[in-house]
């Protein structure tokens, strides 16, 4: 239940901020949710497979982005803003 209400949260938020690439992320994860339960009950390996993978790619990409918005390490949006700009 708190897994449903984080996603709820964070949906209500994009919606706000008005950032559409999120959102449609989102989306994209509880399809996929919804189909590794499905694979988890009908013991579908194919399902179960593809959850965990996307799982790890999921939880990798919001450790990337918990860390690069705190600055934690080498990560500093100031320095990839001039990087981004650098190359135009």
């Amino acid at each position: 239940n708190k897994l449903k209400v984080c996603v709820l949260e964070r949906q209500i938020f994009d919606f706000l901020g008005y950032q559409w690439a999120p959102i449609l992320a989102n989306f994209v994860h509880i399809i996929i949710v919804i189909l590794g339960l499905f694979g988890t009950i009908q013991y579908r390996p194919r399902y179960i497979t593809g959850y965990a993978v996307w799982l790890v790619l999921w939880v990798t990409w919001n450790v990337f982005v918990i860390c690069f918005y705190l600055e934690a390490g080498d990560l500093s949006k100031v320095i990839c803003h001039l990087i981004c700009l650098s190359h135009q």
